[in-house]
């Protein structure tokens, strides 16, 4: 495989406008050693835009996912847009959660229509990315493990498909990206150098879920390699990042792995925000939680790692 160039576009500075007050100081500190401010977001709920800007000032985010849906009116996206830039949130991802490599045609089409749909969404809104995963050959499971997710023939298949993606829409301004699965194409930093490599698109690029790649005792109990190994071969590719956790059932003598709240588990937070800390505007959106009050437990703790590496969010 020919070595990937990595300069296909030089990424932002993150800026630092607006910052919390008391943190400017030491987020000047922080850039003056070359690390970045890091940005943290969560799913929240507004009316619009003022009381969406407000909702994230209050829970201390500076990223967030997509506020509204692809059926809003011009004026409304256009406004959650400037509402973002004059108060520097980042709105990280547009979700296209969908199967389109189904092996039902009808389920098929209807997936690829929603990925060209909700990528055209977070080129109009300004998102960092439009995430989907690559989907399944699971009759059943439209994230689901399958024998033949991980074939020649399936990564062919993802492949065109992602092109077809992106050429229907050809953005400018955001990227395709595909979630790291299991079980599912790319399911390893190797992989997704094969598909950046295959799909050959200047709108592809990464994102990262790295508890998604934690597949083995081996790899769980050194995720930080495989963390520091991510952002060492793709780091400027990617667009957005999942916070989660995960735990292994020490009662189950077979690999038993579950996600889990962070600051329950064992991901490596440490390193995973001192690889952060190098691409400016990344964002770091935590998912999956029941309730607000467990969101607020996840940030703290995000935040409490940072604060003990020196480093700081905006």
């Amino acid at each position: 495989m020919r070595k990937i160039q990595m300069s296909r576009r030089q990424f932002t500075k993150a800026s630092v406008t607006g910052v919390l007050a008391g943190s400017l100081l030491f987020a000047s500190a922080s850039r003056a050693q070359g690390k970045k401010p890091l940005r943290l977001g969560g799913p929240i709920s507004a009316k619009d835009p003022d009381s969406w800007v407000k909702t994230c000032k209050e829970l201390g985010y500076r990223a967030a996912y997509c506020p509204v849906e692809a059926d809003a009116s011009d004026d409304l996206i256009r406004a959650y847009r400037a509402a973002a830039d004059k108060n520097d949130i980042v709105i990280a991802e547009v979700g296209a959660w969908s199967n389109p490599i189904a092996t039902n045609e009808t389920m098929r089409k209807d997936a690829i229509r929603k990925c060209k749909t909700q990528l055209a969404l977070a080129e109009q809104i300004g998102a960092n990315c439009c995430v989907n995963v690559a989907g399944s050959r699971n009759p059943d499971k439209w994230a689901g493990p399958h024998k033949d997710n991980l074939t020649r023939e399936t990564f062919e298949i993802v492949v065109e498909t992602t092109r077809d993606i992106i050429d229907a829409v050809n953005p400018t301004r955001t990227y395709f990206t595909l979630e790291c699965m299991p079980w599912s194409f790319p399911d390893s930093v190797q992989s997704y150098l094969r598909l950046i490599e295959a799909i050959d698109r200047k709108a592809f690029a990464v994102h990262f879920d790295p508890v998604n790649l934690v597949v083995s005792p081996r790899v769980y109990f050194f995720n930080g390699r495989m963390i520091r190994e991510m952002f060492e071969k793709v780091g400027p590719h990617i667009r957005s990042c999942h916070a989660k956790d995960i735990t292994i059932d020490e009662d189950i003598y077979t690999p038993h792995l579950s996600e889990c709240r962070p600051g329950t588990g064992s991901l490596d937070y440490a390193e995973l925000l001192r690889q952060l800390a190098k691409q400016p505007d990344t964002p770091l959106m935590m998912e999956h939680l029941p309730t607000q009050q467990e969101y607020k437990l996840a940030a703290d703790y995000i935040r409490s790692v940072a604060a003990q590496i020196g480093l700081t969010f905006v």
